[in-house]
């Protein structure tokens, strides 16, 4: 057993993702429910013996609304009335704090509990205060923070204020527009030398600026967008293609959604931020550049949590002869987002204790956009790589 006790600061608690991983957990914790759909908990026990155990997980963080989590979990409606009966004690003490809220990177999702001061130095500083409070009441030996917030419009990334952390400092300083709330979470997290993990489609550590600050900070930092259905499937499938030399000529995705996620995509500046992290994975495992790879997403209200993805994929093989695929994933959205981000913060904590700091490359598995420790590099893509570059990284057992 490792009795460590890691805290999850989340951003984005109240969402559906964060509901779940506290549920999820506490369910854990009584005995209720098996580990299934944890990516790491039946691997050898050589391999995760380091990783704090999945019961000594607490929680804390902000969101956009004020309701405890019993309350948000009922308004998403993931968990069965059982399971919710069975920690609704649990999700009723646990409530948001204050939230960093910006309008012009999120227009959908509104929501009141939010900070009053606006400059960029004060919410620095009140993100900081809510982590080192949480640590201290937690008696946490490690925190880490995981972004699940709603995705953001795209930031610009070619403005110079994003290419070095002196040139990042003076912007905010001068409170510059182009600084988003989710990069504002990322550099509070590395000044207080926490691990950040992005789940999501934002802009945030992965920018020059920050990388270079969690490299001089010692901090590891990974992201982006958690790689969990469609994508995911893609991942798997592309490589097998390519092994049999089947050519692609389109891919057809689209998928829909109706939870609070597929609120904020519906409208056009967050659905850019998603689509740049779903669109590259196809041309970089195949080597070559597919005419017709259109991805489409929709939020569909009645659907709620249950995400229902689609695929079709035109094939050539021997003799020019035309083949297809069709693939029918119907999805429970937070069920395969949950784990993963439980399993990220798990091993943020590993990194940060065996030394490792900046790009965590090894997380790429969990990601549909992974960051990469050279600049510029291309990442890997391909599902089945990426899971031996995780497994060959668990089998150091060097720590710090």
């Amino acid at each position: 057993m490792n009795n460590r006790k890691l805290g999850l600061a989340i951003i984005g608690l109240g969402g559906a993702v964060g509901t779940t991983i506290v549920a999820g957990v506490e369910l854990l914790k009584k005995g209720k429910i098996e580990k299934t759909g944890l990516p790491l908990a039946n691997l050898p026990e050589d391999l995760t013996k380091d990783l704090v155990d999945y019961e000594n997980l607490v929680f804390g963080g902000w969101d956009l609304h004020a309701a405890n989590l019993a309350h948000a979990a009922e308004e998403h409606d993931v968990l069965t009335h059982k399971q919710f009966v069975v920690v609704e004690d649990e999700l009723r003490k646990i409530k948001p704090w204050r939230a960093a809220s910006n309008k012009e990177f999120l227009a959908l999702v509104k929501g009141e509990n939010t900070f009053s001061d606006n400059s960029h130095r004060a919410v620095i500083e009140k993100i900081r205060q809510d982590l080192r409070q949480f640590r201290t009441r937690e008696k946490c030996d490690e925190v880490v923070v995981i972004n699940l917030g709603s995705t953001e419009k795209l930031a610009d990334e070619g403005n110079e204020i994003f290419n070095s952390i002196a040139d990042f400092e003076k912007a905010l300083d001068a409170n510059s527009k182009e600084i988003s709330p989710a990069m504002l979470y990322a550099y509070a997290a590395i000044l207080e030398k926490i691990p950040y993990g992005n789940f999501t489609p934002s802009v945030a550590a992965d920018i020059p600026a920050l990388v270079e600050f969690a490299e001089k900070n010692k901090v590891p930092v990974a992201g982006k967008d958690g790689k969990t259905g469609q994508t995911m499937i893609k991942t798997a499938i592309a490589p097998a293609l390519k092994t049999r030399a089947l050519k692609v000529q389109g891919w057809y995705s689209t998928n829909i959604l109706g939870n609070r996620d597929g609120l904020a995509l519906s409208h056009e500046d967050s659905l850019a931020s998603k689509i740049k992290t779903k669109g590259s994975v196809l041309d970089d495992i195949l080597g070559y550049k597919v005419e017709d790879h259109l991805v489409d997403i929709r939020y569909y209200r009645p659907r709620g949590d249950n995400k229902e993805a689609w695929d079709n994929v035109d094939v050539t093989g021997f003799l020019g002869q035309p083949m297809q695929l069709k693939i029918n994933f119907l999805c429970r959205d937070s069920i395969l987002a949950a784990p993963l981000a439980i399993e990220i913060a798990r091993l943020l904590d590993l990194a940060k204790r065996r030394g490792s700091f900046g790009a965590q490359e090894q997380l790429s598995v969990f990601f549909k956009l992974p960051m990469t420790k050279t600049k510029d590099a291309i990442p890997e893509h391909a599902l089945h790589r990426q899971e031996q570059m995780l497994f060959q990284w668990l089998k150091n057992k060097i720590l710090v």
